[in-house]
């Protein structure tokens, strides 16, 4: 099934698959499975990291940001192309057709220059988008605190003004990508008499800086992707401050919910190249003609396929000039629970042999090992599997709101 988005993103689409065929390095999609399968699992950042290291990713990176192909839906005065869903989405799909890298600037570029876009001082914007698009400064999110679990407003990070500095103390958690990080977008109050919203302010600190102390969480996976951060009185200038001092929950919202729907056509992808290297297990194990299996196998299929169908759907409505509502839960709550299941179904057809893990230091595990582990973690990041239930009802369903317990 293709979905036809009219004769202008047509033309877009071989435009860009024309450029990329002349202008990607030979060397590149050979350096890496840029796009590969889930059971990778906590191996895959080492992978990625000698890849980018090779000269034809800086080549190609040197490539894409003449043409604006970094950051490309920021508007183009402020370097990228401002491109629409519909662009994004071929990109997207014309960069995982060809094998090689968006070159995607992380959080900087998805959460944290959106914000500085819309509540910055066009004095910030100046300074600090460039060094997005550069890979000069790379963002981790400090959001997340100890026994506060979603509770985002009762953030204690303490934000206090010392004339034209901020100085920040406080604990952060489940920080990913704090190891390749040299800056950190903070919440933090600056104002301890204010209401739990209005008392907070959206903080850019230099993550390298004295006082400040990361230790990465080792996971049941064995791997360490998140990691857990103390701030002793990091300083930072008041211009390091978004929207300004007070207004930091308004910036957060527009982090958390800058979604331009780009990934929607690709997101299946990854589920759907795992699912075929869980086939050729089966295939080694002697498993293809279990019954059970069989039926295991389909439901898998099916679930990815509906994946894929869900994502042209969320793209014609983004064509349709329709923002994705509710269903951004729908899409979460589906892929984690499937993940989740999956991880199960792996370890029945490895048998006796997922029970044992390989020898060696840190807790090493066998990809369907790792698949098993953290995808029971994909139910509780980026909201609950109950959080997204509860969004669904409400907001989709139109059922009552959940009634609040009064402490």
């Amino acid at each position: 099934m293709e979905l036809d988005l009219g004769p202008e993103i047509a033309q877009f689409r071989a435009e860009l698959r024309e450029w990329i065929a002349a202008e990607a390095p030979e060397a590149l999609p050979g350096l890496l499975d840029w796009y590969m399968p889930m059971t990778a699992g906590g191996r895959r950042g080492g992978l990625v990291a000698k890849a980018m290291a090779h000269p034809a990713y800086a080549e190609w990176a040197a490539k894409l940001r003449e043409k604006r192909l970094i950051c490309p839906h920021w508007p183009a005065e402020f370097g990228g192309q401002g491109m629409d869903a519909l662009r994004i989405a071929v990109l997207n799909e014309e960069f995982h057709r060809a094998g090689v890298p968006r070159v995607h600037r992380g959080m900087g570029e998805s959460l944290v220059g959106p914000s500085i876009i819309v509540h910055g001082t066009p004095e910030q914007r100046a300074h600090f988008l460039p060094r997005i698009i550069s890979g000069e400064d790379t963002y981790c999110q400090g959001f997340s605190e100890p026994n506060h679990g979603s509770d985002l407003a009762a953030v204690e990070t303490r934000g206090v003004v010392e004339g034209d500095e901020i100085v920040v103390t406080g604990q952060k958690v489940w920080t990913s990508g704090a190891h390749n990080a040299n800056r950190m977008f903070v919440l933090c109050r600056t104002d301890p008499d204010a209401e739990k919203h209005a008392g907070l302010s959206y903080v850019l600190i230099d993550f390298t800086a004295p006082g400040v102390e990361y230790r990465p969480i080792r996971q049941m996976s064995g791997a360490a992707e998140f990691a857990e951060d103390f701030l002793d009185g990091v300083r930072a200038p008041l211009f390091n401050v978004i929207g300004g001092l007070g207004n930091g929950w308004r910036v957060a919202m527009t982090t958390l919910g800058h979604e331009r729907g780009g990934q929607a056509t690709v997101a299946h992808l990854r589920y759907e190249r795992e699912f075929w290297d869980l086939v050729e297990t089966a295939r080694k194990r002697g498993k293809t003609d279990d019954p059970l299996v069989r039926q295991q196998l389909a439901w898998a299929y099916t679930h990815v396929e509906i994946m894929r169908f869900s994502g042209l759907r969320t793209l014609a409505q983004v064509a349709a000039g329709r923002q994705p509502g509710p269903e951004a839960s729908v899409a979460k709550l589906y892929w984690s629970e499937y993940h989740k299941r999956l991880g199960e179904i792996a370890m029945g057809i490895e048998g006796t042999q997922g029970l044992l893990r390989p020898e060696g230091d840190k807790y090493p595990v066998t990809p369907w090992q790792g698949v098993f582990l953290s995808s029971r973690a994909g139910t509780i990041y980026s909201g609950t599997s109950e959080i997204q239930r509860n969004i669904i009802g409400e907001r989709a369903l139109g059922l009552p709101k959940e009634p609040r317990v009064a402490h």
